[in-house]
């Protein structure tokens, strides 16, 4: 695929993108980062928190690159591409480059602090069952929950081709504030909820909640769906300024929920879907809302849920025929462990819950605290352990979580760094129609300690301990 340097910009409406040099030379492939650069790419030169991408220029034009995207002009025998903010250029260079996919497909953008990986997993298989072919986006699909706008739009593109007529893809805080979905045209967006997280990012609430309110402005979504039982969406439902619509747990009723799955009526239809915990019934009633906004039939809708697979990670039950329950989650907010314990107590009955979880270091240091004050509000024990430590010291981690601990409650609390023995300990205390919920990671593969790597799946250690215990 070739394009033009100037029919690119062009397509591209950048308004006042300045094209020094050559404007007809051709260009094939979109890069930021140097050690992707081949023959006839333009480098697009982005500032980052360590790196400034045009400390690399004179090496990608040396590696083949054909056009430089900058934000000030440099003095490089190279055609330039002159903007005011690189990184919003980048997108909607990338999507006029791969002939704007989104807009030959149905896109629908999720966004929220939780409830986003489900929401869309449940949403693409109603569309599935509904016959449209459709391509997914997401935390399970690739290193980034939405990924950088060469890749989007490639990637979008190659839904085009393979024949899909719906894409539904998690839009992430991250995705909105960094320009990623920039070019980008979604047919509806939808909103779950939000709560406290990436405020290393964001800095406050209030900016956090305006990056995601981005997504439901007319320069990137026709319409956008609401769930108007949190704060922040009901304000989306009133202030957003395209077509909006609600959801509300209002609209189910004979709500029934167990650890494996919940079913309710909607619409005059009963909805069943094979996963456990009240949380999960407002992300499947987003996505039957989402579907019937595009038209699906509503019998479609719940034919669609009822078949819909398990999210891997997200309320998963792990069972090697011991006598109580172990549940692994991906909750990694205050909020997000607080939904999950509360569904885990309405299980447990009589049982004791007990909760294994950490924080991930290099993130939102803030929020630890507010982790130890729900766990010691909602579980009977508790096990801290590590997360994703990254380059702080785990105990540093475990400690300022135990900050947040009441000091009455603090003898149901221990420390355990390694995170394997942190679920050994938990299983250990667990009785006959306790819960276990495993908190954090859901369906990550590895652990990071330092800036080594490791393999290890909550779900497959756990699993691997249970039957050791058999």
């Amino acid at each position: 695929m070739t394009r033009t340097l100037g029919d690119l910009i062009a397509d591209a409406r950048l308004g006042t993108a300045e094209v020094r040099g050559a404007a007809d030379i051709g260009v094939t492939g979109i890069v930021y980062d140097s050690r992707m650069v081949a023959p006839g790419v333009l480098f697009c030169c982005l500032r980052g928190a360590t790196n400034d991408g045009h400390a690399f220029a004179v090496d990608a034009v040396a590696a083949g690159a054909c056009a430089l995207l900058v934000d000030h002009a440099m003095d490089i025998d190279v055609a330039q591409v002159v903007v005011a903010d690189t990184r919003a250029a980048m997108g909607p260079i990338a999507a006029a480059f791969f002939g704007h996919p989104s807009r030959r497909m149905t896109v629908i953008g999720i966004t929220g602090t939780n409830g986003k990986t489900t929401t869309t997993s449940l949403l693409a298989a109603v569309l599935e069952s509904a016959g449209l072919r459709t391509g997914v986006i997401g935390t399970l699909t690739g290193k980034h929950t939405t990924p950088e706008a060469p890749e989007l739009q490639a990637q979008l593109a190659a839904f085009v081709r393979a024949g899909c007529a719906a894409v539904v893809m998690e839009v992430s805080s991250h995705a909105l504030a960094l320009h990623r979905v920039d070019g980008t045209d979604f047919t509806l967006a939808v909103f779950t909820n939000l709560g406290s997280d990436h405020l290393d990012l964001h800095g406050t609430l209030e900016r956090y909640f305006a990056a995601k309110a981005e997504l439901f402005t007319p320069s990137f979504s026709g319409r956008g769906i609401a769930n108007v039982d949190d704060p922040h969406g009901q304000l989306l439902f009133d202030a957003a300024s395209i077509p909006m619509a609600a959801f509300s747990v209002d609209e189910m009723s004979e709500l029934v929920v167990t650890p494996t799955a919940h079913q309710y009526q909607w619409r005059g239809q009963h909805v069943r879907v094979g996963i456990g915990g009240a949380f999960n019934a407002m992300n499947s009633l987003a996505a039957a809302t989402a579907a019937a906004a595009i038209g699906i039939d509503v019998h479609a809708v719940a034919e669609g849920l009822r078949t819909a697979p398990p999210v891997p990670g997200r309320f998963e039950p792990v069972s090697a025929g011991q006598d109580f329950a172990v549940i692994v989650d991906f909750a990694h907010t205050p909020e997000g462990l607080r939904e999950a314990l509360t569904a885990a107590r309405n299980a447990a009955g009589d049982g004791c819950v007990i909760a294994v979880f950490g924080c991930g270091g290099d993130r939102d240091r803030q929020k630890r605290p507010e982790m130890g004050a729900v766990a010691a509000e909602l579980a009977d024990r508790v096990v801290v352990t590590s997360d994703n430590p990254r380059s702080e010291d785990p105990m540093a981690i475990i400690n300022a979580i135990a900050q947040g601990v009441p000091g009455d409650y603090r003898d149901h609390v221990v420390t355990e760094p390694d995170r394997r023995q942190a679920f050994s300990t938990a299983f250990q205390m667990a009785r006959p129609g306790d819960v276990v919920v495993i908190a954090g990671k859901g369906h990550e593969t590895t652990q990071t300690i330092g800036s080594t790597v490791v393999p290890f799946d909550d779900r497959a250690v756990a699993r691997e301990l249970l039957e050791a215990a058999q």
